[in-house]
């Protein structure tokens, strides 16, 4: 189709590795017999397309083949089988260092970047100065790149990257180098990218920028895409694969299923741990109250997992007055509400919750580790009631509840249940000020003499 900016089509990445230099050596002059190498999959048959003005997000654990696609993609490595198909300039900020030479000064290498990209020495003279600017790293552009710190450098490859015009941006980890300013600014400019109509590829472990700037999220694990979809059903799985909790479901084929199939099944899927009985938002209760002032809106396509060691039997929120419900009042006080049943002796179980906007993106939430509340150890058929008190300072509008016990076992992260989303969370305000929560200011304006 004409308006694909990027196909990838069955790629694969095969390393050979080999225990020490001779072997390779050995394996090429053909001495011996038999491999003296293993090799490693990168990469396992990926397939993805990119539309034109798409912002899309990769994310995935360290070693999914996050770097390697945008290598890939850019020409820096060849497949080892599939293809690559791009439509459009690129212009890549990959790894801090790639495409530039460290002899070069800050000059140089602007025009030694210009011209792989296909500019005219004229075309880079009449980009220089807006490239200079952006980077704002004074008079160091002019020493050779070797001497800057990693945020000087940073500053001068995206300088360079965001201002030669290019139709399809593909950005790689590298924003987290520089400082909060330039990382502000930079992030600007994707909004001015994404207005302009660009097509954007990011890689990132900020799954707040994921959620903000992406409007769509592949999720790679371990050199294989997982699923492809909003960013908030791709962020709540990738958290099940950060703690070893989740398992690609097959369709009756035994292919990974499709993007609406996955995000049914990160949904749906329990663990039949409990017992052999599986556990939906039927089994449990929200406290089955309603009022007048809104009733307990919970999620049916919540998504849950963990070990089941300990198990959120009830949840709820009320206001100031104890009352259940979803609507709170903007400045007054209300309280988060779960029973927990312990299954096994935990040690020290952790108690959390977690506010996020309809995006996915995470505004607030703690836990009695953080507070310090509570760390005791818990033994099987102890139940606790864990209520969390505070004000209500966000915004008017809708947000969703997130619950979960968690815990340490011999010094490994461990999850006895989670249930993300469980409950929508309606701020009613009268007064909204600017961004996610009130700073309840206290305002003075006096007079003074000329």
């Amino acid at each position: 189709m004409d308006n694909i900016a990027i196909k990838v089509t069955d790629v694969e990445k095969v390393y050979k590795l080999y225990d020490k230099p001779s072997d390779r050596i050995k394996e090429a002059l053909g001495f011996g017999r038999g491999k003296r190498h293993t090799e490693h999959h990168a990469l396992k048959g990926v397939n993805l397309t990119i539309r034109q003005g798409e912002c899309v997000g990769i994310i995935g654990t360290n070693g999914s083949g996050k770097s390697t696609i945008l290598k890939i993609i850019t020409g820096v490595l060849n497949a080892t089988r599939g293809e690559v198909e791009v439509n459009g300039r690129i212009s890549a900020l990959l790894e801090l260092g790639a495409g530039f030479n460290m002899e070069y000064n800050g000059i140089e290498n602007i025009y030694l970047n210009g011209t792989m990209i296909g500019f005219s020495e004229k075309e880079i003279d009449e980009k220089l100065e807006s490239i200079l600017e952006f980077a704002d790293i004074g008079e160091y552009v002019h020493q050779p790149v070797k001497t800057y710190s990693s945020g000087m450098f940073v500053r001068l490859a995206f300088a360079v990257a965001i201002n030669i015009d290019p139709e399809i941006l593909i950005v790689d980890e590298a924003l987290s180098v520089g400082d909060v300013f330039f990382q502000a600014k930079c992030y600007h400019k994707f909004e001015e990218f994404k207005e302009m109509g660009k097509t954007i590829v990011f890689v990132s472990h900020d799954l707040s920028s994921i959620s903000k700037y992406c409007d769509r999220v592949v999720l790679l694990n371990q050199g294989t895409k997982l699923g492809e979809g909003k960013p908030k059903e791709m962020i709540d799985i990738y958290k099940q694969v950060l703690v070893g909790q989740y398992v690609a479901p097959e369709s009756e084929q035994g292919s990974l299923l499709d993007d609406e199939e996955l995000r049914k099944a990160a949904a749906g899927k329990k663990a039949e741990e409990d017992g052999g009985k599986k556990i939906d938002a039927k089994s449990r209760t929200n406290g089955g109250e309603t009022n007048p002032d809104g009733a307990l809106a919970e999620n049916p396509e919540l998504l849950e997992y963990g070990s089941k060691k300990a198990v959120i039997t009830e949840y709820y929120i009320t206001d100031q007055k104890g009352a259940k419900t979803s609507a709170i009042l903007k400045g007054s006080t209300f309280s988060i509400c779960m029973k927990v049943r312990m299954q096994e002796d935990i040690h020290a179980p952790i108690f959390a919750f977690t506010i996020k906007n309809v995006r996915g993106t995470e505004i607030t939430g703690t836990n009695t580790m953080f507070e310090k509340a509570f760390l005791e150890p818990v033994e099987a058929g102890d139940v606790r009631e864990v209520v969390f008190t505070q004000d209500m300072n966000l915004q008017g509008g809708d947000y969703l509840l997130s619950l979960g016990v968690t815990g340490y076992e011999n010094d490994d992260f461990t999850v006895y249940h989670r249930l993300y989303d469980v409950l929508n969370l309606s701020v009613i305000s009268d007064k909204d000020t600017v961004g996610f929560y009130d700073m309840n200011s206290v305002i003075e304006v006096r007079s003074i003499e000329a």
